[in-house]
């Protein structure tokens, strides 16, 4: 079963015991606009109230990406309100994966950039497809990640390696993503998804009140520290949108050309 949700921005299929969200704007890179963070919310809730789901699969369509990042242009229009409500937003979508009671599989296709990589992070599980490539590219347009990236990047792969994506905004391939923790597997991209599903039905093969269980409690390792990181991130997030390097960053990455930062 197939069902469409937020305007066609998100689709939800049911396969027996697991489901699939996939993010349905190839023409955008799949990029995290309003409606699609509101449509992965929205599939969760449509998926916890059935029961017979043991496992959930999230996805890009197309070949290039499983998502490229937030939406720059609209992003950019934002006024001081509308752009915390976005991070608002974009941090509870995440904050739903990564509590959400059946354990949630990434299935990286392609680029998963900024927002794109903070999504995966969410999940229990990344895969990657031999050709994506990952990375925190935010320092390119004045800003930082906000949905999360800063603090699941150090619990992935430490703050040695999550330094060096935040901070240089450099992409890594797929299996430099694994050597470093942040990718569990690595696939070839015609074998992604089939993979992906081998994986999501050994879980759902599973004791599911133990499935539970686990992950409830390894999510509540860390969870003080990661929620005061996460509201530090959002604090620092908004500060910087208000500055001109911002302004310059985002103005560059729309015009196609080098941003020249001012330290403003």
């Amino acid at each position: 079963m197939t069902a469409i949700l937020e305007e066609n921005t998100v689709l939800l299929e049911h396969d027996g015991p697991i489901a699939t969200i996939t993010i349905n704007r190839p023409e955008s890179l799949n990029a995290l606009n309003p409606d699609v963070l509101q449509g992965v919310i929205l599939a969760l809730g449509k998926i916890a109230s059935n029961p017979s789901i043991r496992s959930v699969i999230i996805t890009g369509k197309g070949p290039k990406a499983f998502v490229a990042g937030a939406d720059i242009r609209t992003m950019s229009q934002l006024g001081p309100r509308p752009i915390a409500e976005y991070v608002e937003l974009g941090q509870r979508a995440m904050r739903t994966i990564e509590t959400f009671d059946v354990p949630v599989i990434a299935a990286v296709n392609g680029f998963a950039l900024g927002g794109g990589l903070e999504l995966a992070l969410a999940c229990d599980l990344i895969v990657c497809a031999e050709s994506a490539k990952l990375g925190q590219p935010e320092v390119n347009l004045g800003i930082m990640p906000g949905f999360g990236g800063t603090q699941r990047l150090i619990q992935r792969c430490g703050i040695g390696t999550a330094r060096r994506l935040c901070y240089t905004g450099e992409l890594i391939g797929a299996e430099e993503a694994r050597m470093v923790g942040i990718a569990d597997k690595v696939a070839p991209d015609a074998q992604l998804m089939d993979e992906v599903k081998k994986i999501a039905t050994t879980i759902a093969s599973k004791a599911p009140l133990a499935i539970k269980g686990t992950k409830k409690v390894i999510n509540q390792a860390h969870q003080s520290l990661l929620l005061s990181g996460l509201r530090l991130e959002v604090e620092e997030f908004l500060r910087l949108f208000e500055t001109a390097d911002r302004e310059e960053g985002m103005d560059a990455f729309l015009q196609k050309r080098e941003a020249k930062f001012t330290g403003r």
